[in-house]
């Protein structure tokens, strides 16, 4: 029996308030694992009319202007540094936490002689993969981040003067039996300077944005495209609305078409799990899907703080293949190494620029490590084998 049904997902441009607050997070990030590779940091970043409010914890060896980093970053996405006035918050990571990163609880307890960071919060971490297109994400989600990176793109180089920053775009579905058909409705905000003809924006935001990338898609007679339904849109930004670090958590992960794990990622170093868990879980269930073990996978990394090991590792997949979600467990745990010094290792072998994370999704970039496709992919799928065919192991 088929299935219809409808998908949305979101995504912002980079000027939108709360991802200007993740991009200073990550800025800050940036700053002090530049001076100091094994910093600590948790940056938050609030910005509203006038003002950027920067707090959190952060333990450094060497000097950061933090001021000095705000001002850049706000020239960097298109605001003027002089409409804002920066105020900082900060103070050292708590040495209860910072206690139980630098040496994990089974290294404590004598259950390890090697050196092991241990979890730097708890929680669960969320990661997800699909076959449905080649960035292995939701179909809607991907189009609404390549509509807000177009809008920036245009408005960057100058081909749309008329733009300002702020802006958002929501892409809704049609699917059938999990297979994407065709886009049924686009929605998209974007702020614009005060003198245009509305008629005359719409023409050009269909001509410069959404045709472009609907070009690659398949639309139909009925396909709905809605442009600043709310009217004008002169007042964006800061100056309109307040933001906040890690509001978006759904334009940074998959839409919320599948669960997320509740933690915010900008701003935070390697040791804290929420962002370096999700990785590894994305990391994870791309590399089972591109494996040909599942059509679409769901990872669960859950941590408790201080404790290296994961807690729980869960595997979900649609029912699809011929390899239970038990069997693909078992052969990630034997053949990752799921520690926070572990995920460090495979993933971060070398310096991350973590600021361009803030923009259009954590997985749509496929040079991000945790975007690659693993050397340990065959390795992985024998052991699949191993647990499927025991016999067959000798």
């Amino acid at each position: 029996m088929t299935k219809i049904y409808f998908e949305t997902a979101e995504s912002v441009c980079k000027g939108h308030p709360d991802k200007l607050c993740d991009y200073l997070s990550d800025c800050v990030l940036d700053a002090c694992l530049k001076v100091d590779a094994s910093a600590r940091v948790a940056c938050e970043v609030l910005a509203t009319k006038g003002q950027i409010i920067v707090a959190g914890e952060i333990s450094c060896e060497g000097y950061i202007d933090i001021s000095d980093v705000i001002d850049e970053g706000l020239s960097q996405i298109g605001y003027d540094p002089m409409d804002y006035q920066v105020q900082c918050f900060m103070k050292e990571q708590s040495p209860d936490i910072a206690s139980g990163v630098n040496s994990s609880l089974e290294q404590r307890k004598g259950d390890t002689d090697n050196e092991e960071l241990g979890a730097g919060d708890q929680g669960t971490m969320v990661g997800y993969a699909t076959n449905e297109n080649s960035y292995y994400l939701p179909t809607p989600l991907v189009i609404a981040n390549q509509l807000c990176q177009k809008a920036d793109q245009v408005r960057e180089s100058g081909d749309f003067p008329e733009l300002r920053p702020d802006g958002k775009a929501q892409v809704t579905m049609k699917y059938l039996d999990q297979i994407p058909l065709l886009v049924d409705t686009v929605v998209m905000s974007l702020q614009h300077q005060s003198d245009i003809h509305h008629k005359s924006f719409e023409r050009k935001v269909r001509k410069l944005i959404i045709d472009p990338v609907l070009a690659h898609y398949r639309c139909h007679d009925e396909t709905q495209i809605l442009i600043n339904p709310s009217g004008q849109f002169i007042l964006g930004g800061p100056e309109a609305d307040t933001g906040l670090t890690g509001r978006k958590l759904m334009v940074d992960t998959y839409g919320g078409l599948v669960p997320h794990g509740g933690g915010a990622f900008s701003g935070k170093d390697l040791t804290k799990v929420d962002r370096l868990g999700a990785y590894m879980a994305r990391y994870l269930a791309k590399n089972v899907v591109f494996g040909g073990l599942a059509n679409r996978c769901l990872v669960k990394l859950s941590y408790a703080i201080g404790k290296a090991e994961p807690v729980m590792v869960s595997v979900e997949t649609d029912g699809m293949n011929s390899v239970s979600d038990q069997t693909i467990s078992k052969a990630i745990q034997a053949v990752f190494k799921l520690t926070p010094q572990g995920m460090i290792e495979e993933l971060f072998k070398y310096p991350f620029d973590f600021k361009q994370t803030a923009h259009y999704g954590h997985f749509t970039d496929s040079s991000y490590p945790w975007e690659q496709i693993s050397d340990k992919l065959q390795a992985l799928i024998t052991e699949v084998k191993r647990y499927e065919h025991p016999t067959n192991s000798h």
